[in-house]
Parts: structure tokens; C-alpha cells; sequence
């Protein structure tokens, strides 16, 4: 008996051949996923631009150019941090997008690799340069202890999320590794949402006191998360796809 091996980007519908022989349903299903794919990689990329300009406007300011943000004292006495958390940031939001896009995976297997390693680099030197910067740097006026605490939090699961996707992958565990990957990017992309929410929140109730802005920082966070963990949950598992391929007829 012979018996397909499983892909864990493999449709699990058994398309009818047409009459070239070529399996219409899943011509019709690949180049649905491809568009999807560079959809969620535009989208993605987009929504990490976001704090990316201003990062950069700071990193300017900070190596001597022109002064394009207001001044602050903390990063101008302690700038590495800061420095580094952008940069990574940097690397983390551009790389990123493209580990979760299947066709690409599969084309560039090498390089998907090569970028996943130094996404995991990057994850960490994001996760732990946010973690000290909220912890030994100066607080800035008006950062309540709700925002405090919410940074650390959030810091620490991405850390800890990217540190489960190392294990995980190198222990073989595919899909757990994509989806503890999934979600330290999700808490590293929470910068791009927080963009959207703080501007939603100005719209809706004005300028936010300090409580409504750790509230509006918070959802950007939480919004990310759930929109990852949904994506992680409605994938089938893959022995249940393996189960499907057989009861259709792919055992030989």
C-alpha cells in the first residue's frame, strides 16, 4: 500500500481532473491562496510601516539629522536601546509577513529558513529592548500603572512566544512552531494597531486621558492576538487532514 505524504499545505479536497488532465479544483484553490497570500503580506507590511516612520524619524534625530520629532531627554542620554529596538523592529515587520505566505514557504524552503533564524534573533531583541526600556528608562509623563503593567506583560509574552517557536521547531513540531511564531509576531506588530486605535480613540472620545490611552494601547495588542489566534484555530490539524486525504481515495 502506498500512501501520499502529508503536506501540511496540501488542500484537503481531491479535485476531478479536467480534460487536460490538470485537477481543476485545486488550480482554482492554489490561485485563490496566492492571491489571499500577497493580500495578507500587503497588509501586513502595511500595518508595520505605520510605526516604522516614526521610528525612523527618531533613529534621524538621534545619529545627528534633522530634529523631525520633539526631543526626548531619555533617548538622547541612553540611545542604543532605543536604536536597537527600532531597527530589529525594522527586520521583524519586513521579514515577517512573508514566513506566513504557504506558496512562498514552499518555493524558497532555503530561504525561509535562513529568514526564520534571523526573525528569531530579531523577535528576542525586540521583546527584551522593549522590556528594558519600559523598565529602566524614565517614565514618560503621563504613563499610568495600567500601561506599565501592560508593557511588560506583552513584552514578555513576545519573548517567550519566540522562544516556544525555537523549541518547538527544533524539536520537528512544525505547527506548534508557526503558531507560538504567529503570535510573537502579532504582540510585535501590536505598534502598527495601536496606531489605529489610539487615532479610532481620538476620533470617537477626543484625547485620551491616561487611563483611555492604556486602554486604546491594550486593544491594539489583544486585537492582534485574536485576529492570530483565530487564524491558528481554523487550520485543520494535521492528522485530520491526513484522515480526510484518505477517506477521499488518496491511498493507494
Amino acid at each position: 500500500m502506498k500512501v501520499n505524504n502529508f503536506n501540511e499545505d496540501q488542500a484537503s479536497d481531491v479535485p476531478q481532473p479536467n480534460e487536460l488532465g490538470k485537477p481543476m479544483t485545486q488550480i482554482t484553490k492554489v490561485s485563490a491562496k496566492a492571491g489571499s497570500a500577497k493580500w495578507l503580506v500587503a497588509a501586513l507590511l502595511l500595518l508595520g510601516a505605520l510605526p516604522l516612520i516614526f521610528g525612523a524619524f527618531r533613529v534621524t534625530e538621534l545619529v545627528g539629522g534633522a530634529e523631525i520629532m520633539p526631543a526626548d531627554a531619555r533617548f538622547s542620554a541612553s540611545p542604543l536601546p532605543v536604536v536597537l529596538h527600532i531597527l530589529c523592529a525594522a527586520v521583524f515587520a519586513i521579514l515577517g509577513p512573508f514566513q506566513f505566505a504557504s506558496g512562498f514557504r514552499r518555493r524558497r524552503p532555503g530561504w525561509h529558513r535562513a529568514a526564520g533564524k534571523l526573525l528569531i534573533i530579531c523577535g528576542l531583541l525586540v521583546g527584551l529592548s522593549a522590556l528594558w526600556m519600559t523598565l529602566f528608562y524614565t517614565r514618560k509623563d503621563g504613563t499610568g500603572e495600567l500601561l506599565y503593567a501592560l508593557r511588560l506583560l506583552f513584552g514578555s509574552a513576545m519573548v517567550v512566544s519566540i522562544i516556544l517557536g525555537f523549541n518547538t521547531i527544533r524539536r520537528g513540531e512544525v505547527i506548534r512552531h508557526r503558531a507560538w511564531m504567529m503570535r510573537g509576531y502579532a504582540i510585535g506588530l501590536g505598534a502598527g494597531t495601536q496606531v489605529l486605535t489610539l487615532m479610532a480613540g481620538e476620533l470617537i472620545i477626543g484625547p485620551p486621558s491616561v487611563l483611555s490611552e492604556a486602554l486604546l494601547m491594550g486593544a491594539g495588542w489583544v486585537i492582534n492576538l485574536a485576529v492570530a489566534e483565530g487564524a491558528i484555530r481554523k487550520r485543520p490539524a494535521p492528522h485530520k487532514q491526513q484522515t480526510s486525504l484518505q477517506r477521499r481515495g488518496n491511498v493507494k
